[in-house]
């Protein structure tokens, strides 16, 4: 079901969030829980404190990559349910790299293109990592650029991240929309200036606290679908 705030047109760069809205992140969700004593609640707290502690490094003015605050995090969270990991387990950023994009997307992004739209990756990936997921993914010709939080050393919804990435494109604030599956990730670009899509990804929601996005869709065909196409 879509339900649109803005039908006005949209004409500019999209920016896209990785992790969820592009990439299906089930492989990573099960190899968590079954590290984690085969307890999906518990992969879900570890992904909810990993989010948590990107934003302490980006308070605190330090920095690791998001596949170094995942590690960390997992080792934080088996310690907490007193759960021993694997030896020689595969690296979580190696599982991150190969997800596979969700069935819409590929169509959905193409067919954004073919109506004239600038894309763009936006992710709290290293750039290293992204450059492998996108690829493995078969997503990656579709974007113009992919850029990572890992240049301006800021995770994701700090507000500087949107507006470096604006930047980085030397594109107006009015010319600019953040797709996202995260309320927080569209609350932020919300409160940069740019205008937002939520993408409604199963177990998503918005913050309610947060401005509302100009478009609520269910994938990114759909967005294709509602947003008006270049003049």
């Amino acid at each position: 079901m879509t339900d649109v705030h803005n039908t006005a047109a949209y004409r500019g760069t999209l920016f896209f969030d990785v992790n969820e809205t592009l990439l299906d992140t089930a492989v990573l969700n099960q190899a968590v829980a079954q590290r984690l004593g085969d307890r999906p609640e518990r992969a879900e707290a570890w992904f909810t404190s990993v989010l948590h502690h990107s934003l302490v490094e980006s308070v605190s003015g330090s920095w690791h990559n998001f596949g170094e605050i995942a590690e960390a995090v997992l080792a934080m969270t088996a310690a907490r349910y007193g759960v021993t990991l694997p030896e020689n387990a595969t690296p979580l950023a190696d599982i991150i790299a190969s997800m596979p994009a969700h069935p819409d997307v590929a169509a959905g992004l193409a067919a954004l293109r073919q109506q004239g739209y600038t894309l763009v990756a936006l992710t709290n990936s290293s750039a290293a990592l992204a450059e492998k997921q996108l690829s493995s993914a078969g997503l990656a010709p579709l974007f113009s650029r992919i850029l990572s939080v890992e240049q301006p050393q800021i995770y994701k919804p700090d507000l500087r991240v949107y507006r470096w990435a604006m930047e980085e494109m030397d594109k107006p604030v009015a010319a600019c929309m953040m797709v996202a599956a995260h309320g927080w990730d569209v609350g932020g670009a919300k409160r940069a200036g740019m205008k937002t899509a939520f993408i409604s990804r199963k177990g998503q929601a918005l913050f309610p606290l947060a401005p509302a996005p100009d478009l609520i869709v269910s994938d990114i065909a759909a967005l294709a679908e509602e947003i008006k196409p270049l003049c």
